[in-house]
Formats: C-alpha cells, structure tokens, sequence
C-alpha cells in the first residue's frame, strides 16, 4: 500500500506540477541498522539529511538549483537508494547545474586526476568540474542560479580534499549571494579527534584549516566552523543551512553503504585511512593497485617477508606506486578497529627504508601539516613522545569545536 501511494503520488507531481507535500517521500530510512560503540544498544536508523525532503524541498520551490555531489549523493529507499539529483528532478526541482569534486561526479577517476567539464550521460545535465581548470565555482558558472546544494559523504580526514570543495563552494556562495543548503551525513571517523593540528603556515587544497588530522565532525558541523571562525576569504560569511542528521551520536557506529572514493573500497580501509594516508609524500606503496587499498603497505625496498604484493593498474590507480614490482610488506586487512591516529605504520616504514632512499618528499609537510613531524621521526622519538607534542593543540582545538558540534 505504501509503495503505491508513494507512485501515485509521484505521478500526480509530474502530471500537475503540484508542490511537494510534507508527507511525499519525508524521512525513508536507511536501510540497516547502526550500533552505539559505547553501548550494546541497538539504536534506531540513522536518517541522513538528503532524506529528510520534507525539510529542504519547500526552499527549492521557483528556484534554479546548484548542486555539489558524487556517487555517494544518495537518497534511501524501500529498496536500496537512488541518486539525489534523480531523486530531485522526479520532484520537478529545477537542477540547472551538477558540480563534481575530486574522482569526479562518478567517482571513478584517480587520486588528484585532472578532470574536465563534461554532460551527465543519464540526465543531459553540464557537470562542472571543481578538480580541473578551477577548484572553486566562478562568477560564471553560478550564473543563473538561485541556490545550492552540497552533498557528499566525507570521512573525517583532514586531507581528504571535499573539505576543501566545501570550503571553496561556501565562498562561492557567499561573493555571489547565494544560499547554501548542506545536506548532512554521518562521519565513519566521527568518534574520535586525533592527530597533528595544520600550522597555517602548510595550507594547501589537501589541508585549508586548522583542524587536527581527525577532527570528528560531520561535514554539516565542520560547514559551521569555517562560517563560524570566518574561514572563508576577506572573512566573508556563507547564508548557510544544513539539514542535520536523526539518530546520529558521534559514537554511533556507521557503515557507508558506497565507497566514498575508489581507493577507500570497505569500512577497514576507511578506519585506517587516517593512518596510512599520510604515507603521501613518501616511497611507500598503500594498497593502491590492489583490491586492498588502505589495508596493506610495502615497498620493493623492505625485507624481504612473508607477506608481498604486486599492484597493477585498477580503478582509482591507474599508475599505481611500483607497478608491476614485488612489494614487502605488512597486511592490515584484519587488524583490529582503531579509535585513534597511529604513527607505528610510518614508524615501520620509516626503519625499514634503507637510509640512500630519501623517506620524506616534498609533499610530505602538506599531508602531515607542518614540518616539525619528520623532524621528530629523523630524530627517533616514539609516538607517545610525539602524541604528547599535539596534546595542547588537540585540547584547544577540542573547545573549539564545541561551539559547532549539533550532536552529542
């Protein structure tokens, strides 16, 4: 019987263009459910902000619709889930532009890829590319536009770059005075903040803010903290509205239904991401070219082990580190969950790289956020000696990010 009203429903929007009701297609949920880490409680669905129509359809009525999104810019349903913007134009919203970040609208293309402007084979709709030409949306491209949209999965790490398109869009937004709805989603790496904080002085487009390596902030909350602390160029502030998730804690445990970028493939290489990640900027292969990317490192160069691979080209790599070589190495694919960020992989790598084979590349600060980090390994120190090091940033940092949180 639900299933068709919601068709008749459907089919009376397109047959008389009438508005979207408060009961149309509100609040579906996902469909599994979510475990407190804290608790054995089972804890109700998690509804994330795209699903929540009832609450941001009435401000895309008469408007001319931007949205920023990829393959993870879903709706959920009765039967799995379907695209936010197919989801939108069944509901008559009037999409005039897609814009796609890093690995495309897609989610396809490799790490840092150039990608270009293009059409959206399904929808007719122009993309335009915020990781090609610009990373930020021009004066032209906004033109024509009445308001936009940000949705996409993040995962809690400084150097993943939507950050970075979030940044970028909400100054957009703001130099061109149009409103910007965030439709929110749960953080994988939400329930705990860990890591180097940036030095200001190493912003890039992988690191533009402050923040620590995980921050442990939906990118609905971390939307307020560039608005709030007035991130954005000339302090300019964005009209800004998130639509906030239901049943979420940071301390809810949540699975991500669709890879958020093709190296990042289950729930284990997004735990570790954090971890390994930060090898960018050195020799060390992580798992690129595999089908076990984040879960593994190595390098022709180790000690010769037990354990090797070879990585070969895939999707998201198509010239992966040391393609086609034999690489030494340590698995990870099934070590326990981590709730912090550990430096013992670097450190492992770091020993195990013969000392003619330079460890630290120029790209290295960018990623770790300052340059004090390598000096601290060259030097010798343990991670409990390094960890200490941030604890006065992380505690600052830490009431800061109170001011912004919407969840417990």
């Amino acid at each position: 019987m639900f299933k068709n009203t919601v068709l008749l429903f459907v089919l009376l929007l397109i047959s008389c263009g009438s508005k979207i009701k408060d009961e149309s297609v509100s609040n579906l949920e996902i469909n599994h459910q979510v475990q407190d880490k804290n608790s054995e409680k089972i804890t109700p669905h998690i509804i994330v902000g795209a699903n929540q129509t009832e609450t941001y359809f009435p401000l895309l009525q008469g408007k001319r619709v931007g949205i920023v999104a990829n393959q993870t810019s879903v709706v959920f349903n009765e039967k799995g889930y379907s695209h936010l913007v197919d989801s939108l134009l069944k509901f008559n919203i009037d999409i005039k532009k897609i814009f796609s970040p890093e690995h495309g609208f897609r989610g396809t293309a490799d790490a840092g890829e150039h990608i270009n402007d293009d059409y959206d084979v399904k929808t007719k709709l122009p993309i335009i590319s915020l990781h090609g030409k610009t990373k930020k949306p021009t004066p032209e491209h906004l033109d024509g536009i009445d308001i936009m949209i940000f949705d996409i999965q993040d995962v809690g790490v400084r150097f993943y770059t939507y950050l970075s398109n979030l940044h970028y869009v909400m100054e957009a937004s703001a130099e061109n005075n149009i409103p910007l709805i965030v439709l929110d989603r749960p953080n994988p790496n939400g329930h705990y903040i860990d890591g180097p904080v940036l030095d200001t002085k190493y912003k890039s487009y992988v690191g533009l803010h402050p923040v620590p390596l995980v921050y442990g902030m939906t990118i609905g909350e971390y939307a307020q903290m560039i608005n709030g602390e007035k991130w954005l160029r000339n302090e300019i502030q964005c009209d800004l509205t998130i639509i906030s998730l239901k049943n979420y804690t940071h301390n809810t445990q949540y699975s991500l239904p669709i890879k958020p970028s093709p190296n990042l493939p289950n729930d284990q290489a997004i735990n570790l991401y954090p971890s390994l990640d930060i090898f960018r900027g050195t020799p060390i292969n992580v798992g690129r070219g595999t089908n076990y990317q984040m879960q593994r490192y190595g390098a022709p160069f180790f000690p010769k082990s037990d354990f090797s691979y070879i990585p070969k080209p895939n999707v998201g790599a198509k010239h992966p580190r040391f393609k086609g070589e034999v690489c030494y190495g340590i698995d990870l694919s099934n070590v326990p969950v981590l709730n912090r960020f550990t430096l013992k992989f670097v450190l492992d790598a770091y020993k195990k790289t013969p000392k003619n084979i330079s460890f630290f590349g120029p790209t290295w600060t960018v990623h770790a956020g300052n340059e004090i980090l390598q000096q601290q390994i060259e030097q010798g120190l343990s991670e409990n000696e390094i960890k200490d090091s941030w604890k006065k940033d992380l505690d600052a940092f830490k009431e800061l990010r109170k001011q912004y949180l919407i969840y417990d």
